[in-house]
This record gives structure tokens, C-alpha cells and sequence, in this order.
């Protein structure tokens, strides 16, 4: 099944990240058709029109309110960890997996060996491990899932106040605009539709490295398959 959107650039993308961009020269054609016709949404400043927002700092105060306003008894400190949290790990993992701008090249790359990591499972299990290592008392985390099972299965981290249900809760995305942090509630996600799999939270959790996950040691980390 491929969702689908309003947008052009995040059509292509989609599609390309269903395919795993399994055919190498039928990628590289719609990956140069994109380049010369459509910039990069984050260079002219196009959004995909829903609800969901990019942050723009790792003390993004836009952010860090919204996690607040989850419930009054939701930390400050908290929301301003989780926020921080979330944008740098999305610009580490860039970093280290050397990713492409567009989702699904990088996809093809991970899955040809030409990248270490860059899929959605792998970045919404990094910010799983690095949001877990918080110890958090007043927010509970959440995998959610989009199509299990299907070409274009997509995961992300959610976040929710401490015992509220996982429906009311933010999404933290860094997989789909290549390490740009998007967030927003679950419900207003124009790309996918999302369900919790708390058997795979539990699951990722005990398959954990022994060692943090660090910048620079991630990507040699052992880590559970999709």
C-alpha cells in the first residue's frame, strides 16, 4: 500500500521509500528528475501541508510547549530533555549514516551495503535507547507503527503524559525529512496512520546494547531487526 500525498516532493519520496529503491537505475532516474524539478522543501521553504511541524532547535520553545501542554502534570524539564533529545539525535544519526536528502535513496543505499544505517526502524530505535536512558517520570514513550507488514511500514517514537493514551500523543519523526525533526499529534498526519505495538517497545527495549549508544558507535551497535 502507498499513502498518498498533496505534495510532489514527498509523493516521490514515498514511493521510493515503499520500493527501497529495489531497482538501481530506475531510482537514479526519478532521483534526477526530482533534482531537476523539484528543490529540496527545506531549501525554498515548501511544507507538506498537515499539522506536524519541524523543529528548528534543540531548545525549540514551540516544541518543548507542546509536550508540556500533554497534561499539567508533565515537567518542564522534561519536555525541554525529551525536545532536546529528539533534534540531536535526528542531526547525529545524519551525521554518522551519511544520509542522502531523500528518504528512499538513503533506504537503497542500507540496503546495497553503501550506508550503515538510515532505515525508519533504525532511527525510531536510536531515539528509543537515547529517550529511555532519560529515566522519565512524568512522559511515557510509545512504537508506533504505519501499514506493519507492507512496503511502506514506517515507525516512529510517541510520546505521551505518564498513563495517557497513546491516540493523544506527539509523534517524533526524524526518518522522513533525513534527520529534521518532525513532530505533531498522531492524529494529523496527512503521509501515514498510525497504531502502537507496545510488544515491540518491550521487544527493542531488552534488545538494547549493553554499552549507550554514543555518536560515532551507533551504526557498529548491534541492532534488532524490523
Amino acid at each position: 500500500m502507498i499513502n498518498r500525498s498533496t505534495d510532489p516532493v514527498q509523493r516521490v519520496r514515498t514511493v521510493l521509500a515503499s520500493m527501497g529503491c529495489a531497482k538501481g537505475f530506475g531510482c537514479a532516474a526519478l532521483v534526477a528528475v526530482m533534482l531537476a524539478s523539484y528543490p529540496s522543501p527545506w531549501s525554498n521553504g515548501v511544507h507538506t501541508k498537515s499539522e506536524l511541524l519541524r523543529a528548528r532547535s534543540a531548545n525549540d520553545p514551540a516544541m518543548r510547549k507542546r509536550i508540556e501542554r500533554l497534561s499539567p502534570s508533565v515537567s518542564a524539564d522534561e519536555a525541554a530533555r525529551v525536545a532536546a533529545c529528539a533534534f540531536t539525535t535526528g542531526r547525529d544519526m545524519a551525521r554518522e549514516w551519511r544520509v542522502f536528502w531523500m528518504a528512499g535513496v538513503q533506504n537503497f543505499l542500507v540496503n546495497t551495503g553503501a550506508r550503515k544505517g538510515g532505515l525508519c526502524f533504525q532511527w525510531a530505535t536510536e531515539l528509543l535507547y537515547r529517550l529511555e536512558a532519560l529515566k522519565l517520570q512524568t512522559l511515557d514513550l510509545h512504537w508506533a507503527e504505519s501499514y506493519p507488514g507492507t512496503a511502506s511500514e514506517h515507525n516512529v517514537i510517541v510520546v505521551t503524559a505518564k498513563g495517557q493514551p497513546f491516540e493523544k500523543g506527539i509523534l517524533l519523526d526524524n526518518w522522513r525529512y533525513e534527520g529534521r525533526l518532525m513532530y505533531g499529534p498522531i492524529t494529523g498526519d496527512p503521509e501515514y496512520k498510525w497504531k502502537e505495538n507496545p510488544a515491540e517497545l518491550v521487544r527493542r527495549l531488552k534488545a538494547k546494547p549493553t554499552l549507550p549508544s554514543q555518536p560515532g558507535e551507533s551504526a557498529e551497535q548491534p541492532r534488532p531487526t524490523p
